[in-house]
């Protein structure tokens, strides 16, 4: 839908101008009279060059959404209107597509949307978890309070991101680096210790005869190799987002997997702790809170069980129970939550689970990456002396012939 600049006068006189989205420029001027705004002047928006290439344009990262957060719950604190929090905020975000975002809730909120509507029109940067706990903040009249826990459970779900990503990124970059130094030795190397055998004549010792072979098929398929690889990793991302029964299998699989499906159930408690506490100590009803923790859950295997339990709860049943059941969650999370539920203080349970999963990762990502350095270097370094002693083999055997 094209967006208008507008200018109009309100009833008091004063001017005021600001931006609209509208099928054309008539419904603007209709929507401005029922605001009691006079329309002087509406215009299409110029579109930006950036719009034409958005590749180009910078996500809105997290790290933009919590300092947005923050700021905007202590001007709401300080007793700001919304509006104009929103305008300064707007003006001063360096981040052009999510300025372009606020300016857009800006003008729904003067339009006579509620903020949690205005928010929920662009769901890439606010998701059903910012936009229910906005919605429960202001219902309860406690929107600064609700967009400081925003902006804590924001920056320890970024920190826990943080925390896989950093655990996968020596192994990964080790693992590049091999295979391109076996790639460049196959490919470039071992051709010319091949021509100097020749020279010489005779057979190859078997380990050499195989080297030579694989950098046959290195130099002859190589393009193939890399397009093959590329057209797998491609096919398994579509896959996973076209195919809901191929996605929940392969989540269960890396559940299962060694080492790093232990890492993934410990992320898995963390969040679904740390989301499901936020939600239930803002107000918002437990039924509705399961559903967007399952919902935001990232893994099918999870979120089917969160599913079932949401189902088990809303037929009469604790939540202790129907986790229990799922198998995805430890006991002593089980027991805790139940303490949590007889008490009344499930908030308060859910951030100490959460705090100690926290540590529970941080562990489980040292211990991942002390097994995963070794083995690297291990296959490194064997795949090298292997290429290595495979090349010398016949130098020593000219060597016997020359004595």
């Amino acid at each position: 839908m094209p967006i208008y600049i507008w200018e109009g006068r309100t009833r008091q006189g004063t001017v005021k101008k600001g931006v609209m989205e509208a099928a054309n420029d008539q419904a603007v001027m209709t929507q401005l009279r029922a605001q009691m705004i006079l329309p002087l002047a509406v215009k299409p928006k110029a579109r930006d060059v950036m719009e034409y290439l958005p590749w180009l344009q910078k996500n809105v990262k997290i790290r933009d959404l919590v300092v947005f957060t923050r700021q905007f719950a202590t001007m709401i604190d300080a007793g700001l209107p919304l509006v104009q929090c929103l305008d300064i905020l707007s003006e001063q975000q360096p981040n052009k597509k999510f300025q372009e975002t606020l300016k857009q809730v800006k003008a729904d909120v003067e339009q006579g949307s509620t903020f949690a509507d205005a928010l929920g029109k662009h769901p890439k940067q606010f998701d059903d978890l910012y936009v229910n706990l906005v919605q429960a903040g202001e219902i309860g009249g406690i929107l600064d309070t609700i967009l400081n826990r925003l902006a804590v459970y924001l920056e320890k779900a970024d920190a826990l991101r943080r925390k896989v990503k950093g655990a996968m990124v020596y192994p990964v970059t080790v693992l590049v680096v091999a295979i391109g130094v076996l790639v460049l030795l196959l490919v470039k190397v071992i051709p010319v210790f091949e021509k100097m055998f020749q020279d010489f004549g005779g057979e190859l010792p078997g380990p050499t005869q195989v080297v030579v072979n694989l950098s046959h098929f290195m130099q002859n398929y190589i393009t193939f190799f890399l397009m093959a690889t590329a057209v797998a990793v491609v096919a398994f991302q579509q896959a996973r987002a076209r195919s809901p029964k191929f996605r929940y299998q392969s989540d269960r699989a890396f559940l299962k997997m060694p080492v790093f499906g232990s890492l993934l159930k410990r992320v898995a408690v963390a969040r679904f702790s740390r989301t499901l506490g936020t939600m239930i100590s803002s107000g918002v009803p437990i039924l509705d809170a399961l559903d967007i923790v399952a919902r935001t859950a990232g893994n099918k295997v999870i979120e089917e069980g969160l599913v079932k339990t949401r189902s088990a709860i809303s037929e009469g049943k604790t939540i202790a129970e129907p986790l229990e059941e799922t198998g995805i969650f430890p006991s002593m999370v089980v027991q805790m939550i139940n303490v949590g539920e007889q008490t009344g203080a499930m908030d308060q349970m859910l951030s100490k689970i959460a705090d100690f999963y926290d540590d529970e990762v941080d562990m489980a990502v040292e211990a991942l990456t002390s097994l995963l350095e070794p083995l690297m270097m291990v296959f490194l370094g064997g795949s090298i002396g292997s290429i290595l002693i495979a090349m010398y083999l016949p130098i020593f055997k000219i060597a016997e012939a020359i004595q």
